[in-house]
């Protein structure tokens, strides 16, 4: 049995084929070929950059979340010092020794001033909180943005396409339309907004 190689064309190759059987005066394939390189080009960036922003979205929520878990860790420790202090303030009230009346009181400011430091502190890490909750909202921001740069790029492609199977010009009209709206959103995303 004789073996014959065989190859299986897609339907861009078999235009282009065709399209070069028919001479060169035909200069559609060509062009649209070029054009769905460089869309698939922008695609591309736009695709690592909304990666890029997601990821960055993702370390700004973690480390919101750890920040979060030192805020919770210095509340505890504030509410720990508040029961002592209580405790010590119980003490006062409750002491039948004068002596010991103002150890107990010593005792009850000591842990009044320590909360006030540790509430400084905890507030400062829930304002961290805060600060790294918005940047993470911003990253998510502007990877929506790529994303859908990359998406109307895409589409671009996919149209690009069928102008090169349908022949209708036409259609190129709207390719121009999709791809600039996906460089608009790339534009949006590369300015921060």
């Amino acid at each position: 049995m004789p073996h014959e190689d065989f190859h299986v064309h897609g339907m861009h190759d078999h235009a282009l084929e065709h399209a070069a059987e028919r001479g060169t005066s035909d200069s559609l394939p060509g062009r649209i070929a070029v054009l769905s390189a460089v869309l698939a080009t922008f695609g591309a960036l736009m695709t690592f950059a909304g990666g890029d922003t997601q990821a960055n979205a993702q370390l700004f929520k973690n480390a919101a979340s750890i920040t979060k878990t030192r805020a919770n860790d210095e509340w505890n420790y504030y509410q720990a010092k508040g029961v002592k202090r209580n405790l010590a303030e119980f003490g006062a009230d409750m002491v039948t020794r004068p002596d010991r009346i103002e150890t107990y009181k010593s005792e009850a400011q000591r842990y009044k001033n320590e909360q006030a430091e540790i509430k400084a502190r905890a507030d400062k890490l829930e304002e961290e909180v805060k600060e790294w909750d918005a940047k993470s909202e911003q990253q998510m921001h502007l990877h929506h943005r790529w994303a859908i740069g990359a998406t109307a790029m895409q589409i671009a492609i996919a149209l690009s396409a069928i102008v090169l199977l349908s022949r209708k010009t036409w259609l190129l009209y709207g390719v121009g339309v999709v791809a600039l709206a996906g460089l608009g959103f790339g534009a949006l995303a590369l300015a921060g907004m």
